[in-house]
């Protein structure tokens, strides 16, 4: 069994892995991972192994504490890839971004694949059938879209996210949604056609936490997989375990 620990902009996800089996899910805030890493070994005696992929603040002494417990791996641009990086700065991908062309790699190896991660940044990750990375894009979230609207302008109001009804807004709260909302559906569809015109067999993964509501308005073809890093991050913990 492996031990999996994303730790987001936001919040850490935490799971436990059979083979490739995903068998146990929990998000919890940064200060309550030590707490859940000791529920879980508790609860799953087995686990020998685990990665922890952080874009986060997970401290030194935490990192200390769970390679106590487990064979730990820290995902970094220095580990064993399954793939070629042809990115310009290697050094500066995230490892979040790793951890999802890995997954492709693993679900869809020698394709063109593009993934699109919709979390607090929607991540934009391109990868070719020879298994090459050759990069993509980063843009604002969902919820950056709104918190920067009420954070950088003086009277617009903080908004939940909400699907408009109607594309002209008769409000300001409606067009604040028409503009967040219809804004990033236009852009990934805008995106997804660039990327179709040049690879017309494009296979498109869609992931992070707006998988489930962005992935019932987008028109286009899509693998909608709200897992598809944590189990990115499995292959990489096994990848490097077979070496």
């Amino acid at each position: 069994m492996n031990l999996i620990i994303d730790v987001g902009n936001s919040f850490v996800k935490l799971a436990v892995f059979n083979d490739e089996e995903l068998i146990y899910k929990v998000v919890v805030k940064l200060n309550d991972v030590i707490d859940e890493v000791n529920l879980i070994n508790r609860k799953y005696p087995l686990i020998k192994k685990a990665i922890v992929s952080s874009v986060g603040r997970l401290t030194k002494k935490d990192i200390s504490l769970i390679d106590n417990n487990f064979d730990l791996l820290i995902l970094d641009t220095e580990i064993n890839l399954p793939f070629v990086n042809c990115y310009k700065t290697p050094k500066t991908l995230g490892v979040d971004r790793i951890a999802l062309v890995c997954g492709s790699i693993r679900q869809f190896s020698n394709e063109n694949v593009l993934i699109i991660d919709a979390g607090t940044c929607i991540t934009y990750d391109f990868i070719n059938s020879n298994n090459e990375y050759l990069g993509g894009a980063i843009s604002p979230g969902i919820r950056l879209r709104y918190k920067s609207l009420n954070n950088l302008t003086a009277n617009l109001p903080l908004l939940e996210s909400e699907m408009p009804k109607h594309i002209i807004g008769g409000s300001t709260n409606e067009s604040i949604h028409s503009g967040v909302i219809f804004g990033v559906l236009n852009e990934i569809e805008g995106v997804l056609e660039t990327y179709k015109h040049k690879y017309s067999d494009l296979t498109v993964i869609l992931t992070g936490g707006d998988t489930k509501f962005l992935s019932k308005q987008l028109k286009s073809s899509i693998f909608a997989n709200p897992n598809f890093l944590l189990e990115g991050l499995n292959f990489i913990l096994q990848f490097n375990s077979n070496e």
